[in-house]
This record gives structure tokens, C-alpha cells and sequence, in this order.
């Protein structure tokens, strides 16, 4: 059976559309780079095809196997060459594997790219997650001969997905430190995104400090995790990572593809945000995936090969008229519209209230609800924003929020549906007796028969003097959750979740101010929420379609 056969039933088995066209494949195209190290590459052809337009994918997770089959194989086998290229460090590719450090071996492939005698003159880039990432970091440089971005479950700077609200997202860093570090040689691809998690979550679980974590889940320490440790958000460190800055002046074309459950969907939707400030009309797409989904990765290259033909083979016949295209949970039912935020969206405050309730209504006078969060037996996390699926992104909440550290405000029975779509955010009036804590807060729909579905969530790390007390010690502490799209059906009742943890999908705070790889001593925190005219700690829903109720 030859290879080209083998390919193409990969794909099929995947579940990707095979083209009319056969792929041969010229394999380890050296690449060098400005520092004298060579990169290698393989390229995927099209027969009959004369100098077809390209497709640039960089990897550091392999060449070959799936993603040689997805971003290879599937768009040569439709009239367009790939380019799949391992990033230095791995698969063959020289130095050092620099995470997050792209921009000059980027630039430098592409110059190599326009330098070859099959170049047909235009390319275009694609990939999830950090292949999408390392499109960021050459966008704004790449010059005219870059036609198309297409990218899913990714942002410009992973700074803050890493110190999410100032926190540390733990688990999800652990996993990909883990995944990278293992991931040298084609079959690792096999074992690794099953693996990588369970490595990950029983070092998180061993009781071990953090500095220690990355070397009890790989087998060593990780020079990337001791970095990240060492250099909070706002270091020097993340000059060379943070490709932000540059997303305004982005010329080509952007189709970007995200999940309500991805870890990076806040700050690709900041990606979004910046691309229409600057005038251009990006392609968006929500469904309900988290960051590794199946489904997610299979419909993105179709999208990818639409967006392809209309802006490199000037054929936009297949484009949709609307731009945006978002999934409503609940309603289960995809919509689509000009552009995000929604037309008509307009926010409502869900205020707290007494005893446990939540109402649009002004709370009444009352004592605050009080909690006291354990470091050493941190509230846990049971669904959310995942990398690879470890832990199901929606979760029933009920063993949760029967925890004393936990605290619910649930609505009365909705009288008839309530819909949102757009940023969440909330408003918690916090005193705490440690000046180091942190708020979590998550959104959920509560069914008649009492299961606890989480939609989105969010966090903040606080630090002395930020926010600033006031005079009885109280914070107003502002929350931004992950941005949604659902509908609470009649008869269901929403629900808001308030604690201080989340544990392992963000480090413990361990209330000492020390720095998380070194702290030792675990403070417990008293806490006290307020829910009163003048403190209204309140969810902010982004509503659309009904009246208020």
C-alpha cells in the first residue's frame, strides 16, 4: 500500500475532507535561521498544480502523524502546497526549544519561504493553540506576500491566560510543560495527550511544593515552569512573548475559532476586539469545545479551506454573510451575527441577595455571608476552561457547592427564558482578614431537578492595596468571567457561585504574599461577602432578545 494511499485514509479516519487532487511529499527541507541553526520542514504538493498558493504551519509538536495529515495531506489534497515545519528544539529541528520565543525563526522561515523557486508568490498560515500563537508573532512583519491567517484556541500573549486575573494557572501550564517536554519523536504524539494530564494532575495532587511540581510530572525540572514562577506577568520576561501590541497592524485577512471552555477565549476575544478597532472585519467563530475538542479541530479545517479560496484563490463564494457565528448552550443552536459584542446586547445586574438568593432587585439591608477558605485543603475545581480534557469542561456543580467554602446565590424559577450572549463580569464586595486572597466567581444553570451546570467563570488574585479597602477594610473587587452564550431555559433558575479557589486549575493562594515557589506557610482566610444597597455584589449578564424580568 503506498504512502499517498496511507495518507489519505488518515485523513478519511479522522474524519477530514480529502481533496481531488494527489499529494507527494518532499520530506526534511532544511531551514536555516538567522543564528546558524536549521529547522526542518516538510512540504506537500499537489500533482498537476503549478506553483499553488501555500500553507505555513510551525509546530513544536511534530511534522507528521495527525497534524501531517490535517495541515499537510488535507490542504495539498485541495489544490494548495503545505509547509509543516517543526519548531527549533524538536522533531529534528536544531537548538533549543524556546517556548513562547517565535518571532525571528518565524520571520526567518518566511524569507526562506519566499526564496524557493515553487513559491507561487502569496501564502497563508494555520493552526490551533500555539500554532496559532506563533502566527501572531510574524503577522505584523510577515509583509504583502502573507494573504490569510487562520487560527483556533489562541491569542496574541499567553501572559495573562498563564496568570489568569493574577493567579497561576497551574494545571494547564503543568500539562504543557509536560507535553512539550516529551514530545521528540513521532509515536510520543500517541501517548502524550492522554498521558500528559494524569502526570500533571498527581503531581498537583501530591502535596509538593510548586517548584517541585514540574519535576515530579516530566521527570525534571522544566527551565520554562521555573521561569514562569520567577517572572510574574508584568517582568521583563514576557517582552519577546507578547505579540499584542502588534495585532492592530495585521493586514491580512483573520478567521479565528474558539470554544466557551478554551483557556485563551478572554484573550482571543481581546484579539478580536483590537483587529475591529483597527478597522478590519475578522472572522469569528464560538462553539461549545474546550481547547484540544475533536469536533473543534475537524470543522476549523474546513473553515480554513473556505477562507483559503476566498482571499488566495480569490474565489469568496463559500464565505458566510455574517461574520460572527457563536453556539448558544441551552438553546443548542448556532447564530450568527455582524460582530461581537451582539447587536441589541445590553448588560443586567444580577444582584446577591440574603440568604442565598440573586434578583435584579436592590438586596436589603443584612449581615454579610461569611466563609473561611483553607489553603491546605484549597476549594477544588470541577469543571471549566480545560487544555486536553482532563476534567469535562461542564460538570454538575452540586458536590462543590455543598462544600462550607463555597457560597451559592440562586435565582426564584424563571418565569421564561433568559438569554445571553457577550462579556460576563461581576462585582463582589469582599472583607477578608488576609490582605493576600483571591475571588473566584462562576455562573451556572441550576435545572428543575436541582443539576448545576457551570457555564463560565472567572478569578482574582488580591494584593495589598489593589484593589484599595475602604475605611471598614471592605474591597469592591471586579471579576471579569469567561465571555458566554446560553440561554437559561423557563422553569430553570440561575446561579452564581462565590469561594476562593480553584484548585488545581489555579494555584492555591497560599495568603502570605510569598512567592509561589517557595511559599511554605498556608494561611486560612475569613471571609465575608456583602449584599446590601450600598455594597450590591452582583453578576453582570450580558442579555439580548427579552425584556428584563
Amino acid at each position: 500500500m503506498g504512502a499517498g494511499l496511507l495518507r489519505r485514509l488518515g485523513v478519511t479516519a479522522l474524519g477530514l475532507p480529502n481533496g481531488p487532487h494527489r499529494v507527494t511529499v518532499e520530506r526534511d527541507l532544511r531551514v536555516p535561521v538567522d543564528d546558524g541553526v536549521t529547522l526542518l520542514a516538510d512540504r506537500y504538493v499537489p500533482d498537476g498544480v503549478e506553483r499553488p498558493p501555500t500553507v505555513l504551519v510551525r509546530s513544536p509538536y511534530g511534522r507528521r502523524g495527525p497534524f501531517g495529515l490535517m495541515c499537510g495531506q488535507t490542504f495539498a489534497s485541495h489544490g494548495f502546497q503545505a509547509v509543516v515545519q517543526s519548531v527549533r528544539g524538536g522533531f529534528g529541528s536544531g537548538g533549543e526549544f524556546e517556548a513562547l520565543d517565535e518571532r525571528d525563526d518565524g520571520l526567518a522561515t518566511i524569507a526562506w519561504l519566499e526564496r524557493q523557486p515553487w513559491f507561487g508568490g502569496t501564502f497563508a498560515m494555520h493552526g490551533p493553540s500555539y500554532l496559532g500563537y506563533v502566527q501572531w508573532a510574524v503577522a505584523a512583519d510577515a509583509g504583502p506576500s502573507l494573504r490569510a491567517l487562520s487560527m483556533q484556541v489562541t491569542a496574541s500573549q499567553f501572559r495573562e491566560a498563564i496568570n489568569v486575573g493574577g493567579t497561576f494557572a497551574l494545571e494547564s501550564t503543568l500539562i504543557w510543560v509536560d507535553l512539550t517536554a516529551r514530545m521528540k519523536h513521532p509515536l510520543s504524539g500517541l501517548t502524550t495527550g492522554v498521558l500528559s494530564p494524569r502526570r500533571a494532575r498527581r503531581a498537583t495532587l501530591s502535596g509538593r511544593p510548586i517548584a517541585e511540581l514540574d519535576a515530579l510530572a516530566t521527570g525534571a525540572p522544566q527551565r520554562f515552569f521555573q521561569d514562569l514562577l520567577e517572572h510574574g506577568p508584568d517582568s521583563p520576561f514576557w517582552d519577546r512573548r507578547d505579540f499584542s501590541a502588534g495585532v492592530s497592524r495585521v493586514s491580512a485577512p483573520v478567521n479565528m475559532t474558539g470554544g466557551w471552555y478554551d483557556i485563551f477565549l478572554p484573550w482571543q476575544m481581546q484579539d478580536y476586539a483590537a483587529l475591529r478597532a483597527a478597522g478590519h472585519r475578522p472572522y469569528l467563530t464560538i462553539g461549545p469545545w474546550f481547547h484540544a475538542d475533536q469536533k473543534m479541530m475537524r470543522g476549523s479545517i474546513e473553515e480554513a479551506l473556505r477562507w483559503f479560496r476566498a482571499h488566495l484563490l480569490d474565489d469568496p463564494s463559500e464565505l458566510r454573510e455574517m461574520p460572527v457565528r457563536l453556539f448558544v448552550t441551552g438553546a443548542r443552536e448556532w447564530r450568527e451575527f455582524p460582530e461581537w459584542p451582539v447587536p441589541g446586547m445590553t448588560e443586567e445586574r444580577w444582584r446577591l441577595q440574603p440568604d442565598g438568593g440573586l434578583g435584579t432587585g436592590t438586596p436589603p439591608v443584612s449581615e454579610p455571608t461569611r466563609y473561611r477558605y483553607d489553603p491546605a485543603h484549597p476549594t477544588p475545581f470541577l469543571g471549566g476552561p480545560t487544555l486536553l480534557g482532563g476534567s469535562r469542561p461542564v460538570t454538575d456543580q452540586r458536590r462543590l457547592e455543598r462544600r462550607r467554602d463555597v457560597l451559592t446565590f440562586t435565582s426564584a424559577p424563571l418565569a421564561e427564558d433568559v438569554e445571553i450572549i457577550g462579556p460576563v463580569a461581576a462585582e463582589i464586595f469582599l472583607r477578608s482578614n488576609r490582605e493576600h486572597t483571591d475571588v473566584v466567581v462562576r455562573l451556572c444553570d441550576v435545572a428543575p431537578d436541582g443539576t448545576s451546570l457551570n457555564l463560565c467563570e472567572g478569578m482574582r488574585r488580591l494584593v495589598p492595596g489593589t484593589p484599595e479597602p475602604d475605611a471598614d477594610g471592605v474591597r469592591r473587587v471586579e471579576v471579569e468571567l469567561w465571555p458566554a452564550g446560553h440561554r437559561f431555559a423557563a422553569g430553570h433558575r440561575v446561579r452564581v457561585q462565590v469561594c476562593s479557589g480553584a484548585y488545581p486549575r489555579v494555584a492555591r493562594n497560599p495568603g502570605t504574599g510569598e512567592p509561589l515557589g517557595t511559599a511554605s506557610e498556608l494561611l486560612t482566610a475569613d471571609q465575608e461577602i456583602f449584599h446590601t444597597a450600598d455594597r450590591p455584589s452582583a453578576i453582570v449578564l450580558p442579555r439580548v432578545g427579552i425584556s428584563g424580568v
